[in-house]
């Protein structure tokens, strides 16, 4: 199905920070971004100090940090100067404990304001902030705290007894366990955070820090061997700000909600830095994802950019349909929202047009990665969305669309890459190297690094197309793309096709290997309740598909499955799908949901 463009003919609220991408792209570099920046007072950068002392230097302390949300809906909040006091408190409690610069702080925590404190006064302190997620299992959390050399970690007691105190003894690096909120007096070898809070003056000098300083690790995964620890830095901040005002069109007086857990890369930079570091007041929800409750959120909270998951829209999507009397976020006043945009996954074209229909906003998609550290392509506020496109590339930032070889992988000879000179190839993406978040390495891993870059270019490992005006268009990992009688197809588009059939709920595409064609494309499809599996139900979806796509691109087989394998944050795990399948080890499954 062809979607039609949306068009921004109409007067936004408020006027969008960037107007003309052509000549935001011309004129902007990434030294100008730095001056909207204060700077340390004795020079160098602090992502804490940007993030919240300039804004209390400036005046604003009266202003609220945050604004959060327990479980049981009962509202708190933080000013700026408050949360300035707390990350001061934290810094010397960091240091009363002889943590210093360089050394591993890691968190495994939910999204409660205790979170935003040691994220923050850990880089206030100079020493390096690794999040961990908290529905991670013990093995995951273990391998992690021993990949990142974890000194100090920040916990709840249940966490844990349930991940860590039984393992503690494997960790010889980890001096300090804190533990937020009771229970610290049960459990050996563990300090208070409130007794260590209170003890602990709320004045602190930020010491002098290199913008190349390292600041944050995050860990990814990858379909192979451990989990790559990406090295960030200070200077990530100056992408962090830029890319926020372009890409979520972050505004000082907007109130923004970003539902990505702060334990992954989205939640971090665009949960937390980001937008303190345009001085927004950020909502916090310590609740689990339910339909109601974030139309609720929406609507009581008065948000105005909110920045979420496609997994997420499409669950609002199932509980909102695009046709009929849309109850449910008619239930509430959602006249303040003014921006939606979306990350984390490829975004359906339908999800685009249903936020348009339903919410009033078309959800506009964007495109990073863990080693890019901020947004690198996106739809802008002010310019029209293809949907199913991740945009374009923000000011700053230099994409292209390299040539392929056997393996769907960039074609390197000799050491050299070709790019694509026409458009709608496709083709491996790759960056120019320079932006401010751009990962500094794996920690402990040079080898692993260095093979990201080549001929001047970071090889995403994600294939694209870019059409004849430039938006860029996601086709798959390379890994995951499917070679079918010379054909190389993205299994992305062929699950978009089947979940815009009302019987589908979700579905994950893979190549079953073929005698006669080298692989063929099978798809396992997870149905809508009070919808049965039947042949004549697989048949109507082969055929369908077969519709949408052509013969040389629709699915072979079709196998119904009500278990999908999905990462904690709603992905279809297709290389897990593709391992069962053919019989082939199943590797990291440390983000599978329901793993521990």
């Amino acid at each position: 199905m062809r979607w039609e463009k949306i068009s921004k003919d109409t007067t936004p609220a408020v006027p969008p920070n960037l107007t003309d991408y052509d000549r935001a792209r011309a004129d902007f570099t990434w030294a100008r971004a730095h001056t909207a920046l204060t700077g340390l007072p004795g020079g160098g950068l602090n992502i804490a100090h940007e993030a919240i002392d300039r804004h209390v230097a400036a005046g604003l302390g009266d202003k609220v940090a945050l604004r959060c949300l327990s479980r049981d809906n009962v509202l708190s909040t933080v000013t700026y100067a408050e949360l300035a006091r707390r990350t001061a408190r934290f810094a010397n409690v960091l240091r009363s404990l002889g943590m210093g610069h360089g050394d591993g702080v890691f968190t495994l925590l939910g999204r409660c304001p205790e979170l935003y404190t040691a994220v923050l006064g850990t880089l206030k302190s100079t020493s390096v902030l690794c999040p961990l997620f908290s529905a991670f299992g013990p093995d995951p959390v273990e391998q992690r705290l021993s990949l990142g050399d974890a000194r100090v970690l920040v916990t709840t007691a249940p966490l844990y007894r349930r991940k860590v105190a039984e393992r503690r003894t494997s960790l010889p690096l980890l001096a300090h366990v804190i533990i937020v909120g009771p229970g610290a007096e049960e459990l050996p070898g563990t300090l208070s955070f409130d007794e260590l809070m209170s003890a602990a003056p709320d004045g602190f000098t930020v010491p002098p820090t290199s913008p190349e300083d390292m600041a944050l690790l995050h860990f990814t995964s990858g379909t192979t061997g451990t989990p790559k620890g990406a090295v960030h830095v200070h200077e990530a901040v100056v992408a962090h700000y830029a890319t926020a005002a372009y890409a979520l069109d972050l505004h000082a007086d907007d109130v923004y909600w970003c539902t990505a857990d702060p334990g992954w890369v989205t939640g971090m930079s665009y949960g937390i830095v980001a937008p303190l570091v345009h001085g927004v007041t950020v909502v916090v929800d310590e609740g689990d994802y339910d339909a109601r409750r974030w139309y609720r959120i929406l609507g009581e909270q008065r948000v105005s950019v909110w920045y979420t998951a496609p997994t997420a829209l499409r669950m609002l999507m199932r509980a909102t349909p695009r046709q009929g009397p849309y109850d449910l976020p008619r239930s509430y006043d959602l006249s303040a929202l003014r921006f939606i945009a979306s990350v984390g996954e490829p975004l359906n074209p339908e999800a685009v047009v249903w936020g348009r229909d339903v919410l009033g906003l078309p959800v506009h998609d964007n495109w990073w990665q863990t080693e890019t550290g901020c947004i690198m392509i996106a739809n802008f506020a002010a310019c029209e969305i293809r949907p199913g496109s991740m945009g374009r590339p923000l000011p700053g930032v230099e994409a292209t669309v390299l040539k392929q070889g056997e393996d769907g992988r960039a074609l390197i000879t000799d050491g050299r890459v070709t790019e694509v000179d026409r458009p709608d190839v496709e083709g491996e993406l790759a960056l120019r190297p320079g932006w401010p978040s751009m990962f500094r390495g794996y920690l402990h891993d040079k080898k692993r690094y260095e093979a990201a870059f080549t001929d001047g270019w970071y090889l995403t490992g994600d294939l694209v197309r870019r059409d004849a005006d430039g938006w860029y268009w996601f086709v798959g990992r390379a890994d995951d793309v499917i070679k079918s009688a010379g054909h190389l197809i993205g299994p992305f588009e062929v699950e978009s096709a089947l979940m815009e059939h009302p019987a589908v709920a979700e579905a994950g595409v893979i190549g079953r290997p073929d005698p006669v064609a080298g692989s063929v494309v099978k798809a396992f499809v997870s149905l809508r309740p009070g919808i049965d599996a039947a042949p004549d139900l697989e048949r109507e979806l082969l055929a369908f598909t077969r519709r949408r796509l052509g013969p040389a691109v629709a699915p072979r087989e079709i196998a119904f499955d009500q278990h999908l394998p999905k990462t904690r944050s709603g992905k279809v795990m297709r290389r897990l799908l593709r391992a069962r399948e053919l019989g082939l080890p199943t590797g990291d499954l440390s983000t599978l949901e329901g793993s521990s």
